[in-house]
């Protein structure tokens, strides 16, 4: 991008964002700047920004864009920084656009079951704020606490209730969306039904901040579900855990969560939280389930998961409608990241998703390509949607090579499965070379003529989802 004004000295830039945004919006500080430079994949490729923006409205972000844009700067959006894609990372020279100051809950209409939120509101806050109105937004990443509805928004976040309640794109009905040119588009709608010209809400969901930066989202709520009776089953090995995975489907079976952990991966986070989660009782794998159904109904559904589980040769399996005792349970879950990072080495986390039936196809595979590089592969993830999350521990510069070739290894594992090479995580600055796999060329050249066609100077993102 060339410069066309004034702005496009760096100093110049600066001061003009400043003028806008005041001096608490703008940070140059090396060392502040730092910590808006990159999300939580560390492999990632990153740059200096010359500027952090931290816009508190719509028409803060409009100004942060058309100033930049002016200047042929890139902008890079971000929100809370937890991706796993390098999607957020900031180019020498760019200015970080960062929307947690927009974390204002707009409004939520109950009788409709319609919220309207920025996007630096922090996921676990809406579900809290709506569930005073007996609400539930459904959306659940992994780091829920911490991380924006922006970043759910571009990535179009799974997490672990989308077996039954979908990934961040069902619940979303409209969004407003600032353009390359500064412009403000309004997509989608408030009513349940609509088909009035094309899907362009759904373009934006997952686009990475490639398209546009999203400052407000009409989202789908819907009604509280009854507090979850969890169950717990034990394999001695990866096979028997996929069978239960595939009855448990083939049997109608819709529990509202179902993840994986292998050995591996289960021993990690019994050594992180100091506690037994069965791996050494004759079980190895770790299928955890809920039913948020309610009632008879509940109990009904996690006695059909039991029996299956039991069928399918768990060695162990425990089931509770115990809030609390259901929570520790979760909690192990929701633990396997740090439990990973405590392992003390270096780690890629993978983002495949298979057909639900070749997970353990995929578990196994994983084994070999860990055997053939000579690092350890630890898999967790969604069984109920087949979304895992291959992890390959390395240590240092010297088994970085041999990480990412089992890296990619796992994403051609997963393509030749049937799958794809991102659940949930996306694209990033990481994956750019698998998704051209996975598109195709036809498929690519689509997309970047979208691309184009809604940002034709490239101010948004540049390097990131294509190379």
């Amino acid at each position: 991008m060339a410069s066309t004004s004034p702005a496009g000295t760096a100093a110049g830039l600066v001061d003009l964002l400043t003028a806008r945004l005041g001096t608490s919006g703008v940070l140059t500080d090396p060392d502040v700047m730092a910590a808006y430079s990159r999300d939580r994949l560390p492999l990632a490729p990153s740059g200096t920004p010359l500027a952090v923006a931290l816009p508190s409205s719509t028409e803060e972000v409009q100004d942060v864009v058309r100033t930049c844009a002016d200047a042929g700067v890139p902008v890079v959006p971000r929100g809370a920084g937890s991706g796993l894609c390098g999607g957020a990372n900031a180019l020498d020279g760019c200015v970080v656009l960062a929307l947690t100051r927009m974390n204002r809950i707009v409004e939520v209409d109950a009788a409709n079951r319609v919220a309207v939120v920025e996007p630096g509101v922090i996921n676990a806050d809406l579900r809290q704020a709506v569930s005073a109105h007996d609400l539930f937004y459904p959306p659940d990443p992994a780091s829920y606490d911490f991380c924006t509805l922006g970043g759910n928004l571009a990535t179009n976040a799974g997490g672990l209730c989308c077996v039954k309640y979908g990934v961040t794109s069902d619940s979303v009905l409209g969004l407003d969306v600032v353009l390359a040119d500064g412009s403000l588009l309004r997509t989608g709608r408030r009513t349940v039904k609509g088909v009035a010209g094309y899907d362009l809400t759904k373009l934006f969901v997952g686009s990475e901040g490639t398209l546009g930066v999203i400052t407000r989202a009409t989202l789908a709520l819907r009604p509280l579900p009854q507090a979850p009776g969890t169950l717990v089953a034990s394999f001695p090995d990866t096979a028997d855990a996929g069978t239960a995975v595939t009855r448990i489907v083939g049997e109608g079976l819709v529990p509202s969560l179902m993840e994986i952990m292998d050995a591996t991966t289960v021993r990690a986070v019994e050594r992180h939280l100091g506690t037994d989660l069965g791996s050494g009782d004759g079980g190895g794998t770790l299928l955890l389930c809920q039913s948020d159904a309610g009632g008879e109904a509940a109990s009904r559904e996690l006695a059909a998961l039991e029996r299956v589980c039991d069928e399918s040769g768990a060695a162990l399996v425990h089931a509770t409608t115990d809030p609390a005792e259901g929570g520790m349970l979760m909690q192990a879950r929701r633990s396997v990241h740090p439990a990973i990072e405590s392992m003390g080495a270096q780690h890629m986390i993978d983002d495949v998703c298979v057909p639900r039936t070749r997970i353990a196809e995929l578990i196994d595979g994983c084994a070999r390509i860990s055997e053939e590089v000579g690092l350890r592969i630890v898999v967790n993830g969604h069984a109920g949607d087949g979304n895992m999350h291959p992890t390959v521990i390395y240590d240092g510069d010297d088994e970085f090579a041999r990480a990412r070739t089992a890296f990619d290894a796992i994403c051609e594992l997963g393509l030749s499965l049937g799958g794809t090479v991102s659940g949930e995580h996306g694209i990033g600055k990481f994956k750019q070379d698998l998704l051209a796999r996975e598109l195709g060329p036809v498929g690519l050249r689509v997309h970047r003529d979208i691309r184009r066609a809604l940002d034709p100077h490239g101010v948004f993102n540049p390097g990131s989802m294509f190379e």
